[in-house]
């Protein structure tokens, strides 16, 4: 059968769009590989910011590749809001036991208990902004002077502001006038006593360069991501996952639906969408033609213009 020029053309078109994200992937690679490399340098104490969703299990593979043959030479952290998707939890436990890695759990349960934040209740109510909290106090503990964290500038307009080395009082609050210059890939991890900085070596990858990542490495990560059946209601457009961690009004209708997440946080907060995308490819089909944010799906970002600047402010990751 012969092959019009025209389905010649559009082969050739797919062939070098390919090779321009595989360049682009191997250059965002090559970068986080660097910045891992420059915190185990500069740092006495660092420890990754571990949620079980896709960027953090990103920040892991690429920390593995910078220290390979080695271990990661530092733990991993999960701030638990005991509100989590039980799919990342398992998640989370199968990808440490098999890594052999050190993970330090700290509960916001327990911030709870001992009366330094405040259980929310109502319909917005949500244990994700608790989690502030809960961190700052780890971080004292273990004396952690560097933070590695999964943020991306394309999430979210406060994130933009963000450097890859951000520095952080002794208070754990973040001050956007405060951020050193970042010229020609120089880190400087230069802190005053009590300070941190958080670090975010995929601050310059997009959703989608995640997704390219995940599929070129062959990564599992929790079946959430992907359409699944599940039990869910509908409120103020968005769509909530039945469960005895997300308030429900008696008159909000429990539906069995094809759903999947595109991010994972907090149960109370984070909603899902429609979804029959059961592969990485057809993920990115639909990301390709969403026309929201990754974090549109977040409640917790939409209680104010500035809600994650502020929550930033006072120390939020």
């Amino acid at each position: 059968m012969e092959i019009s020029s025209i389905e010649l053309e559009l082969s050739q078109v797919t062939e070098v769009a390919l090779l321009n994200d595989t360049s682009q992937i191997n250059t965002l690679e090559n970068e986080a590989i660097y910045i891992f490399r420059e915190v185990a340098a500069q740092f006495e104490k660092p420890v990754l910011l571990f949620s079980g969703g896709k960027d953090s299990i990103t920040l892991v593979r690429l920390a593995q590749k910078a220290f390979w043959p080695a271990k990661i030479p530092f733990p991993l952290m999960h701030i638990d809001t005991g509100h989590n998707f039980p799919e990342t939890i398992v998640f989370r436990d199968k990808l440490v036991a098999e890594l052999g890695l050190e993970l330090i759990v700290r509960n916001v349960q327990d911030s709870i208990d001992q009366g330094k934040v405040k259980e929310e209740s109502g319909k917005y109510a949500s244990r994700n902004s608790l989690q502030t909290t809960t961190l700052l106090d780890a971080i004292a503990e273990f004396k952690f002077d560097a933070c590695i964290g999964g943020a991306r500038r394309d999430e979210e307009k406060a994130r933009a502001k963000e450097r890859i080395f951000s520095v952080r009082d002794d208070f754990g609050q973040w001050d956007e006038r405060n951020q050193r210059p970042e010229l020609f890939d120089m880190l400087n991890g230069q802190i005053e006593l009590g300070q941190n900085v958080r670090v975010f070596p995929i601050s310059n990858w997009t959703e989608l360069d995640v997704w390219s990542y995940i599929k070129e490495e062959a990564m599992e990560i929790p079946s959430i991501y992907f359409a699944h059946k599940r039990k869910i209601f509908l409120r103020d457009g968005l769509i909530w996952s039945h469960s005895d961690y997300v308030y429900q009004e008696e008159d909000e209708e429990v539906l069995e639906k094809m759903v999947r997440f595109r991010t994972v946080g907090d149960m109370s907060c984070t909603a899902a969408e429609y979804s029959e995308a059961f592969d990485i490819d057809a993920v990115v089909q639909e990301i390709r033609n969403s026309t929201i944010s990754e974090r549109g799906a977040r409640i917790d970002d939409k209680r104010s213009d500035a809600a994650m600047e502020k929550r930033k402010q006072q120390g939020y990751f």
